[in-house]
């Protein structure tokens, strides 16, 4: 039992060196912003689909296509990947797509043999990550956070005001928003 987890360990310290290293060092144009949680989406439908039906030769075949599903649709982002990352980063993603196809082979043995706690670890850390995915990368953190709270500058105005008491400005500053597609 002890070598299942392997494979999921190495993808998902593979999955994590993809995000937090490479894709934060590069941004992540929007189709990737939007494919990314749908592969993640993928995977999490193959684990809840695991814990919510009971194995049968009929089941196996709806687990099949979910997971056939999920091995094509992650390689979707090739083409933007050809583009955009470096040869290091692609490495990686071909270590991905070779476990992927493990892991979820992985989740139809622990289905078959009914271990459901490794199914709701598996699946809870992937809700969790697509989580994460979509938020990150899609809610504008950045814009929520640049703007400044109102603050109170006292103006210091040319000689034509001399003996004037000095004026309070109420002023918002904001960042501009930058056109890039690309989250830095």
């Amino acid at each position: 039992m002890s070598w299942l987890l392997v494979p999921l360990a190495l993808q998902a310290l593979a999955m994590l060196i993809d995000e937090l290293y490479f894709h934060r060092r590069r941004g992540l144009p929007r189709w990737e912003r939007v494919g990314h949680p749908l592969d993640t989406l993928s995977v999490l439908g193959c684990y809840v689909f695991a814990l919510a039906i009971a194995p049968s030769p009929a089941a196996l075949g709806g687990f099949v296509a979910l997971a056939v599903f999920s091995c094509l649709l992650v390689t979707k982002d090739e083409w933007v990947h050809a583009q955009h990352c470096q040869p290091a980063e692609q490495w990686l993603h071909s270590v991905l797509f070779v476990l992927h196809p493990i892991v979820l082979g992985i989740a139809a043995l622990l289905w078959q043999r009914q271990d459901r706690t490794l199914l709701w670890l598996s699946a809870t850390l992937t809700l969790g990550f697509g989580l994460h995915q979509a938020l990150y990368w899609n809610v504008p953190w950045k814009k929520l956070f640049q703007r400044s709270s109102p603050s109170t500058t006292i103006s210091t105005t040319s000689s034509a005001s001399v003996g004037t008491a000095p004026t309070t400005i109420q002023s918002r500053s904001y960042e501009p928003n930058p056109a890039s597609e690309i989250r830095g």
